[in-house]
């Protein structure tokens, strides 16, 4: 990203910086936190904003904690009570599991005058990776790869996830029975499932696995050969009873909350805002072909309000990896809106995901307009070529059009802005 942005785009930078600050980690658990147990208090969390917010927590719990918390590689933040863990996302690798056994040793003999507070935001799936007996780490890793290059919603990801894992579906909340376990969510998924959000590792329930087999087949997914023959012994098996656990789950921060404050962010520039939905999901070049339509019906009609508008959404796209290329899900939703937008005048986008990072690269998302697609072929890139071949980042790299952000410290996913028109003076 330039040093410095044209206006259009600088407003868009301040509406994503707007929807990050309303999940900030100190803003959103300032007025949550239980009243101190009579016993231990013991953290635990997992997810790309774990740290942030185990730091966050320790600045305002004025007493005793301790606890561990796994975060990705480059995101953590000093601690002094709480032990601060990194481990391999999205693909699983050996530091989680080592994780993954400190968390279940911090929640181990524990009784019921003791309190677990749990902070799970997203990525905590591969973060947390537990085999059952008869896998191993690198049949995680094979049906991680998998799951991510299938183009499958996320939340039927976690579903096959949770079948895969000794810690996911409620078994870490299990652990700390009979302590009491409050899970503080920051939801990063369509919907605000709980129970999505990092496979659940402490919200009590998964489906069973004849059910998730059935997703499986009814999608033609295609799983590694050991991970399918393990889930079909499973689903032979008569599902087994819950385990016990005093679980209370509640969201803290979501995409519907941080769409609500750049929409008003938006509206004190003068700008009028349409949040379309904060659950949008699907292939991300075809969503990008809807939010074109309604970008160009907007403008031409302009209904619901005039311009200057800025369209927002939020959600979880996905993309199905049939090449080799560089870029996450924002970058090509990105991509294809500016190849459905070239040559429309007045329109100006950015793609981002509010965690900073899209996929594994180092952008946050992209910026848009009409004059993209012409830029990338002047640059001497080929658009349409490099968003067959998965190879989004390249296009935007070309053009300086990457939006660089850092890791923000939270995670409510997909964050879209459209802005038709031009801005009001001032």
């Amino acid at each position: 990203m330039p040093d410095r942005l044209d206006p259009k785009r600088q407003f868009l930078a301040d509406l994503f910086d707007a929807a990050v600050a309303a999940a900030d980690p100190r803003r959103i658990l300032q007025d949550v936190l239980p009243p101190p147990p009579k016993g231990r208090t013991v953290v635990i969390g997992a997810g790309k904003g774990a740290a942030q917010l185990a730091q966050a927590l320790e600045a305002l719990w004025p007493h005793p904690c301790e606890g561990a918390v796994v975060t990705r590689y480059g995101y953590a933040a000093p601690c002094r009570h709480i032990r601060v863990l990194e481990a391999a996302h999205p693909v699983p690798d050996a530091a989680g599991i080592e994780a993954a056994r400190v968390l279940q040793s911090c929640v181990a003999d524990l009784g019921p005058d003791d309190q677990v507070i749990a902070l799970i935001c997203g990525g905590g799936s591969s973060l947390l990776p537990a085999p059952p007996e008869g896998l191993t780490l690198e049949d995680l890793q094979e049906l991680n790869s998998a799951l991510l290059a299938s183009g499958a919603p996320i939340s039927v990801m976690n579903d096959i996830r949770k079948q895969f894992s000794t810690v996911n579906g409620g078994r870490l909340a299990a652990l700390a029975h009979p302590a009491p376990v409050l899970s503080l969510i920051v939801s990063d998924v369509p919907g605000d499932d709980p129970g999505a959000v990092a496979s659940g590792p402490t919200v009590p329930g998964r489906p069973a696995a004849s059910a998730v087999l059935a997703e499986v087949t009814a999608r033609g997914l295609e799983l590694p050969p050991r991970a399918m023959a393990f889930l079909q012994a499973a689903a032979e098996q008569a599902p087994a009873a819950p385990p016990p656990s005093r679980s209370t789950t509640r969201i803290i921060a979501s995409a519907a909350l941080s769409l609500d404050a750049a929409a008003q962010r938006a509206r004190a520039r003068g700008v009028n805002a349409w949040v379309l939905s904060d659950a949008i999901e699907g292939e991300a070049q075809e969503v990008a072909l809807v939010h074109a339509a309604l970008a160009r019906q907007a403008q031409h009609s302009g209904f619901p309000h005039p311009a200057p508008l800025v369209l927002l959404s939020g959600g979880e796209t996905t993309v199905t990896l049939r090449h080799k290329g560089r870029g996450g899900r924002n970058s090509a939703f990105a991509l294809s809106l500016a190849l459905a937008l070239e040559g429309q005048a007045g329109i100006t986008a950015l793609a981002a995901d509010t965690d900073g990072i899209d996929g594994s690269e180092d952008n946050a998302g992209a910026f848009v307009d009409g004059a993209s697609a012409a830029a990338m072929r002047a640059a001497g890139v080929d658009p349409r070529r490099l968003l067959q071949g998965n190879d989004a980042y390249a296009a935007f790299d070309a053009v300086d059009d990457l939006f660089h952000t850092g890791p923000t410290g939270t995670n409510v996913n997909d964050f879209r802005a459209i802005l038709l028109g031009e801005l009001p003076d001032g």
